[in-house]
């Protein structure tokens, strides 16, 4: 069983810090999690789930609030760890599901790649999801020293699993669980969220200080499992949230209990080790939460419209914020403009060295912003636009070309709506002379004074509609061809042993 937390107030009084060299590179960890619904942290106004480690550590650091993700989990991913934008790296379409032979690029350079250069120990715990065909796609091989976790897109949360997902067949169903490039069989029974904070933990505690320490920790939670129960956590958790009466929204409500007693886990062991004093801590999702069962879950972005997969706010508005004692301006929040792909520029600024001049980065360098609250670099964010869908923002106002056949209004996860008002978020007034917003035309919203996209503008100003749409789509020409390719089959793990693996490569791990 995990280890209960300690509020992290009281550890601070409680344990001695050490006092970093401040010649000594900063250490990074970056911690994602997976389908967080923007209202389910209680640093955005959430009070029926308690998280009081990740609000501990968002409200004593920087709360970004006007920050974007993609829409989905593989671009938000391979955007994060190369500072591009998923269209430039072919990865705007879809995910990547285990059966695909395909992934993020191998010409281009990832965070820990970068971090290598300039002497780190460079770590990944959790789910990979950026390719697993052949062995090069693979974490311990784009730049991570260590991995523990997964390659594909989700697994069973005890018994480790993935079905396949696009193949929906028990014929696919197979272990994928990795300690760097040996099949993981021990675990079975032990629940994954649990086994990926210890192991962060164990990374922290065993590391060699002489050197800076990268950690990248990309938890599962709380995405689905597979079916036939894709919503797990221990029973001890689940009891804790027996006055939720939906089945799946107490479900998930154990399972972000899990993940925030992880987290503070963590934050204790960066205290005890006496690495806190010289540590970036970023927390981020990977896009909004999925909403009223859409894949097969029961997040909250109330009262952001839409959810994951959709280019409306609660698809791509993000819960994050950034951690530290190097921050010049901490316990505020930033209401500058921010995109996923920022933090790579901003890693590499915060820890005093440069990045290539030769590679086109959509992310921009947000250390300056952060640190002293001067104006953002960034003006717009190209949400994606594939398939006819997709959106952009600039400044206050957002263009979207919708929409998706559902999931485009406002959903109260079963009926729970926040009893704290949102301190970022004010919905304003629907003027209902104004016209929907439906896929014939492209809709307009002021973001700013009308965050929960309610009254669609683009009548209203036909020019600036226009100029949106025009620049939306000349960054689409720009962009990469889709790297899709279809399902293989020999792909599935009773060709390899009950697992999933690297199965193009001349020897694949059986």
């Amino acid at each position: 069983m995990m280890s209960k937390s300690l509020p992290v107030v009281i550890l601070l009084a409680m344990i001695h810090i050490s006092v970093t060299n401040a010649a000594t590179k900063p250490n990074v960890i970056v911690v994602v999690a997976d389908d967080l619904g923007y209202t389910d942290v209680g640093f955005h106004g959430g009070d029926q789930i308690p998280t009081p480690n990740i609000d501990w550590l968002a409200k004593n650091g920087i709360i970004l609030d006007r920050y974007y993700t993609a829409k989905i989990c593989t671009p938000s991913r391979a955007s994060l760890l190369t500072g591009r934008h998923p269209m430039q790296l072919g990865l705007q379409s879809s995910v990547i599901f285990p059966s695909l032979p395909y992934g993020l690029g191998l010409n281009e350079t990832l965070l820990p790649q970068y971090l290598k250069k300039y002497g780190y120990s460079t770590h990944m715990v959790g789910k990979w999801h950026l390719g697993m065909f052949t062995r090069n796609y693979t974490p311990t091989y784009r730049g991570f020293d260590s991995h523990f976790g997964f390659w594909s897109d989700k697994t069973d949360y005890f018994s480790h699993e993935n079905s396949g997902s696009v193949v929906a067949s028990s014929n696919a169903i197979g272990l994928d669980l990795w300690e760097n490039m040996t099949v993981a069989s021990q675990y079975n029974g032990s629940y994954g969220t649990e086994l990926f904070g210890k192991r962060a933990v164990d990374l922290i505690l065993k590391h060699d200080q002489s050197k800076p320490f990268f950690l990248y920790l990309a938890h599962q939670a709380v995405h689905n499992g597979i079916s036939p129960q894709p919503l797990k956590a221990p029973q001890e958790y689940l009891d804790k949230f027996s006055f939720i009466t939906h089945d799946g929204r107490r479900r998930y409500a154990a399972m972000l209990s899990v993940l925030d007693d992880t987290i503070g886990n963590l934050t204790s062991a960066l205290l005890s080790s006496g690495m806190y004093e010289n540590t970036l801590l970023i927390f981020t999702t990977d896009n909004g939460g999925p909403v009223d069962g859409f894949s097969m879950n029961y997040a909250s972005n109330w009262p952001l419209r839409g959810c994951k997969a959709t280019n409306w706010e609660g698809g791509v508005r993000g819960a994050a914020f950034i951690h530290s004692r190097l921050l010049k301006n901490p316990r505020t929040t930033s209401h500058h403009l921010m995109h996923i792909s920022d933090w790579l520029p901003t890693i590499m600024s915060a820890i005093g060295e440069k990045l290539p001049t030769d590679i086109d980065y959509y992310g921009v360098d947000q250390w300056p912003t952060l640190q002293y609250d001067i104006a953002s670099p960034r003006k717009e964010v190209i949400h994606n636009y594939y398939g006819g869908l997709g959106a952009i923002q600039y400044g206050d106002y957002k263009l979207i070309k919708c929409c998706m056949t559902s999931m485009n209004g406002w959903y109260p996860e079963q009926k729970y709506v926040p009893t704290n008002q949102n301190p970022y978020i004010s919905c304003g007034e629907r003027n209902s002379s104004l016209p929907a917003c439906t896929k014939d035309k492209p809709c307009l919203f002021d973001i700013q004074s009308d965050p929960c996209e309610y009254n669609n503008i683009a009548s209203l100003k036909p020019q600036l509609s226009k100029w949106l749409l025009e620049k939306l789509e000349a960054f689409a020409d720009a962009a990469q061809p889709p790297r899709n390719k279809p399902s293989d089959p020999a792909a599935f793990p009773r060709f390899h042993n009950g697992h999933w693996t690297d199965w193009l490569d001349p020897e694949p791990v059986e």
